[in-house]
């Protein structure tokens, strides 16, 4: 007895199944270390954990052989992390995963051809979706390649502007399922590969055209496709008004049209195109050369049922907004940002009949003032999103009332506004409240900041870009009341020092950190955050002169998540630079204007960091590294932006730059640009 009691005790997990591990495991995958950390514990888990596993984002192609051989079970492969992929990856990926594999991306991946392709697209059966985007030098043989795979219904061939109508053709006549089809940039696609594309896949459901040489003609095609919802026409500068004038096919299936920065595209022709959009949900216009007045809003009664519009730097009038807050009540979210035209008038008597508005974006809108939002906070009451950067004409009064009224906030960007602490305060009561954008707003203060920390506990994201009147008080009170937080932004605010990021790194879900710009932090500030918050994956530490290689090595050790990071301006040497190769997420440096840095340890640093994507170094010193290693590097993926700054006076810049008078002129000078 004793005997087997103690087998029964050594084996504890015997008595889960496979099926409840399973669920535990779906909670685990949220965290990559934690499920790490789950595998390494038995023998078991280990197994059932490879079982389970049906996702993989792997960091080198190199790995593929191990990685597929243990997650046999693997549906997605996402190869975004790996620039280079062979015809030989594609093959063990075909090999080791053919039964299984539904998904795979390689829209940041190249060196692999036609014949890499074709292993790919025979060996997995039951492939539905491939992303090629980027492919610049896949040509028709390969699309014909791609036609292979008979099972296919998502399809991204954005950016292959080597590609051909024949190219497009064969993928028709090959891949008949076809539901999701994007050609984005294809500018060797014409009218001829769109309409075989629409008489072969009777199926197609969203189809984006956006930047090709179409004209009308296609679209007589298109739109007789019996499931098309989604038809994106972004920049397809030869859909005009005559070519849509003779269209009469009625597409009742279609809900989402995007004709924005179609310049020779006019109330004329949009109206022909509406004509058979009964069922229209989402319009997007934006940058679209017709003024949105009376008679275009007209048009707008063929589609009662619309719920977005977006109009982004149109020019807009008072009528045009009336008549579609009177022809569209059904709308749930209106987009007007960059429109300079939009005056209180206007955007009063637009929300004033639309009750259920959910979203409103009124971005750089400079001449609204506090009237507007007040008809907006009382007319609107179900709003989610507000986004009002650079409307410096609003009253403080009109941000107390939008706190007060619109209570189911959950994004809000007062960015460049005059909003102070009573606004903050009476904003602290939308309690689902997730992103909040404050950036240069100088009537705030930690006061303002402490009543966010009290009652937003959900909030994520918190922008205080150059919000100088902040201080560690303000950052301590939203670090303990906002244990969430995931992004913050704390660049030039000049008072915050060290106490503001141990404060912050109580924030374990923290991902990414800004701080550019902040003279007082240390790398003993930055430790506890390296420390503490281990999905950090985006850190700015750019012009924090006390920033040395203490700090890096810390990150070293402890960030392991981390893929982007800036130290330009700061006391890193050749050695913390190099230290950053032992993490192997590690995806864009920037190391601008650092002067411990010599030519031998970038090298160094560059040669280590296996995954690099981008990186930002002075122009100085790119005749100074061998061209064999930056032709290595580009090979590999790797793109260098290369920044001539002028490297003397860096600590006077950086105190003119922090003078809120200073770079408010800048701002105003490069609006007047």
């Amino acid at each position: 007895m004793k005997k087997a009691k103690q087998i029964q005790h050594s084996k504890p997990f015997d008595l889960l199944s496979e099926e409840l591990v399973f669920i535990i495991l779906d909670l685990v995958a949220q965290n990559p270390s934690d499920l790490k950390s789950f595998s390494l514990t038995c023998k078991w888990f280990y197994q059932v954990e490879s079982k389970h596993r049906r996702s993989l984002k792997p960091l080198r192609p190199e790995y593929l052989p191990r990685i597929l051989t243990r997650y046999r079970n693997t549906s997605d492969l996402d190869l975004t992390f790996c620039p280079r992929v062979t015809d030989y990856a594609l093959s063990v990926v075909g090999c080791l995963s053919g039964p299984t594999l539904r998904s795979v991306d390689l829209s940041r991946s190249f060196s692999f051809s036609a014949a890499g392709l074709l292993r790919l697209a025979v060996k997995c059966v039951s492939l539905v979706e491939i992303d090629l985007s980027n492919a610049t030098e896949m040509r028709d043989a390969a699309a014909a390649v791609v036609a292979e795979a008979k099972s296919l219904e998502r399809l991204k061939l954005e950016r292959c502007k080597k590609l051909t109508d024949m190219g497009i053709g064969c993928i028709a006549v090959g891949c008949r399922k076809l539901k999701r089809v994007s050609l984005k940039w294809c500018v060797g696609v014409g009218d001829l590969g769109v309409g075989l594309l629409a008489l072969k896949c009777k199926d197609l459901r969203t189809l984006d055209l956006s930047y090709l040489p179409v004209t009308g003609k296609c679209l007589h095609d298109v739109l007789k496709l019996q499931h098309l919802e989604q038809l994106l026409l972004q920049g397809c500068f030869g859909v005009d008004d005559d070519t849509l004038q003779s269209l009469t096919h009625h597409c009742n299936s279609l809900k989402n049209l995007d004709a924005s920065s179609c310049q020779n595209l006019t109330q004329r022709g949009l109206a022909s195109l509406l004509s058979g959009a009964g069922c229209l949900e989402r319009l997007d216009l934006a940058h679209s050369s017709s003024v949105i007045s009376l008679d275009f809003a007209s048009s707008l009664n063929k589609v009662s049922a619309l719920q977005s519009i977006r109009l982004d730097g149109c020019s807009v009038t008072c009528d045009g907004l009336k008549a579609i807050g009177t022809l569209c009540v059904s709308l749930r979210e209106v987009s007007l940002s960059k429109c300079v035209t939009v005056t209180d008038e206007g955007l009063s008597s637009l929300v004033v009949k639309l009750k259920g508005l959910r979203k409103l974006d009124i971005t750089c809108c400079r001449k609204l003032s506090g009237a507007s939002i007040t008809q907006v906070a009382n007319s609107c009451p179900l709003l989610v999103s507000l986004k009002m950067e650079s409307c410096s004409l609003v009253s403080r009064e009109a941000f107390w009332l939008i706190g007060h009224k619109c209570r189911l906030l959950e994004e809000l960007d007062f960015t460049d506004n005059e909003i102070d602490d009573e606004g903050l305060k009476s904003i602290s009561t939308c309690l689902s409240l997730s992103s909040l954008k404050l950036g240069i707003c100088l009537n705030i203060t930690d006061r303002g900041l402490s009543y966010i920390g009290m009652g937003c506990s959900n909030l994520r994201e918190l922008d205080l870009y150059r919000s100088v009147g902040i201080t560690d008080i303000g950052i301590s009170s939203i670090a303990q009341g906002c244990c969430h937080l995931e992004t913050i932004n704390i660049s030039y605010c000049k008072d915050i020092t060290d106490k503001s990021l141990v404060s912050l790194s109580k924030c374990s879900l923290l991902q990414t950190f800004e701080s550019r710009g902040c003279p007082h932090i240390t790398c003993q500030g930055l430790a506890t955050i390296a420390v503490r918050c281990k999905r950090l994956t985006k850190l700015d530490l750019k012009k924090c002169p006390y920033i040395n290689d203490s700090g890096l090595l810390t990150l070293a050790h402890f960030s392991q998540g981390l893929k982007q990071i800036s130290v330009s301006e700061t006391g890193v040497t050749d050695v913390g630079l190099v230290s950053l190769a032992n993490i192997g997420c590690l995806q864009n440096i920037a190391a601008v204007n650092t002067r411990g840095l010599s030519p031998s340890g970038v090298a160094a640093a560059l040669v280590g960091c296996g995954g690099l994507r981008k990186v930002k170094l002075h122009a100085s010193l790119r005749s100074l590294l061998p061209p064999s290693l930056i032709n290595h590097m580009e090979a590999r993926g790797c793109a260098f932006l290369w920044k001539d700054y002028n490297n003397n006076n860096n600590n006077n810049t950086l105190q003119a730059e922090l003078d809120p008078k200073y770079w408010k002129l800048q701002l105003e000078e490069d609006i007047m640009l």
